[in-house]
């Protein structure tokens, strides 16, 4: 049987959130390149900003496709090292990303008045620095948010030469237009704050949708996570002519048909539903054929898993022979573990962007590091090269 290729993507997958060996532990991978094939014993990673993370593997073998050109000495073009440090949202990946770059996280404090309110203090010295600053905006969303707030008015006041807020999911872009009268546009005035609070730029991973871009007035770095789902995919073996891309809702027809054609061009489905509420959705229609393939639903991010669910139920009925779930952000607020773990998919695929937590573990699951893609992304940010050659 072919197995389909996957054309021009990065191979940027390094490491697991939860296997304590190389390989399939626990239904989540470590997919990872030139790995010794009796596995590796992980190592615990340092505490950052006082809590012990996941153990995860390090291994320093990395992948020619992302393979940095400055990991030897660690110095960049600039002739400064950037500085990275890290928020309490989602400190593993941070380590990652620091790793891959061939330096330390930035010493910072971060803690909690008894009332809630957050302060913030940089441990080592920023002046005339560039420093980027990792910190998803994920649950819980608000805190999250006025964490990297403070983060980045800390390192305003200390002097930073230029302040970039990488944010590996963006919280607030589902709310990016108004669909009824007298609705926020809350992505609009979360990009201000950002903005105001003193970042000169933003590196972001698969918005919601493109246009959240334009809400800044500084530079947007728009990271594609697509191509580490894609390595992933390209190793199975799949016949490309049993491969069907679907989309879960119209809206997500350009994205679903922009890895359809990483995927030998693979045919497209489109599952039509009708919105009665938000985290609310009715499956009504699916447009195309599916009978006899294998599935492969994508879309940027799952969150209670009621779109993505009820779609899989309906490409089950029109005589789909497998389906998997595909997206960036693994949000997987309830109930979404149970829908998505009721076995209508054969497999789950997602990446670190959001932090995974064991209590939403499930045996499908999947996992797969961006921590390379977006370590290089910043590489490159940080020596003025092209981005968007990395996606080519």
């Amino acid at each position: 049987m072919a197995s389909f290729s996957c054309v021009k993507t990065s191979s940027s997958l390094s490491t697991s959130l939860f296997p304590l060996t190389c390989g399939k532990q626990h239904g989540v991978y470590a997919f990872r390149p030139n790995c010794a094939p009796n596995g590796v014993r992980c190592q615990l990673t340092n505490p950052v900003n006082g809590e012990q993370c996941i153990p995860i593997l390090n291994d320093p073998t990395l992948p020619n496709r992302l393979q940095s050109k400055r990991l030897g000495s660690a110095v960049s073009n600039n002739n400064i090292n950037p500085k990275i440090f890290s928020g309490s949202a989602n400190p593993t990946l941070s380590q990652d990303i620091a790793w891959y770059m061939g330096l330390e996280l930035g010493k910072i404090k971060i803690k909690r008045f008894a009332d809630g309110e957050i302060y913030v203090q940089l441990q080592e010295s920023v002046r005339g620095c560039h420093v980027y600053l990792v910190q998803p905006t994920c649950p819980p969303a608000n805190e999250n948010l006025m964490e990297l707030l403070v983060m980045i008015d800390a390192c305003r006041r200390a002097s930073a030469k230029n302040i970039t807020a990488v944010i590996p999911y963006f919280g607030y872009a589902r709310a990016d237009r108004k669909t009824q009268g007298r609705e926020s546009i809350a992505a609009k005035l979360v990009a201000n704050l950002i903005t105001e609070a003193g970042a000169d730029r933003v590196l972001a991973c698969d918005l919601h949708s493109g246009q959240s871009m334009g809400y800044f007035d500084i530079p947007v770095d728009h990271v594609n996570c697509q191509s580490v789902i894609l390595d992933y995919l390209a190793s199975k073996n799949i016949a490309s002519s049993d491969l069907v891309v679907v989309s879960p809702d119209v809206g997500g027809v350009a994205r679903a048909r922009a890895f359809a054609k990483k995927l030998s061009d693979a045919p497209l489905a489109i599952v039509d539903k009708r919105r009665q509420g938000h985290n609310v959705a009715e499956v009504m229609n699916l447009i195309g054929d599916v009978k006899g393939k294998v599935a492969v639903m994508v879309d940027d991010m799952i969150d209670t898993a009621g779109t993505i669910a009820k779609g899989a139920a309906l490409l089950h009925a029109d005589g789909a022979r497998e389906v998997y779930a595909c997206c960036s952000h693994a949000v997987f607020s309830p109930p979404a573990v149970e829908r998505l773990s009721s076995g209508i998919f054969q497999e789950v695929i997602v990446t670190n962007t959001i932090p995974a937590t064991e209590k939403n573990y499930f045996p499908q699951l999947t996992v797969l590091s961006v921590a390379n893609l977006l370590g290089e992304t910043i590489w490159r940010v940080h020596d003025d090269s092209s981005v968007s050659s990395i996606f080519q």
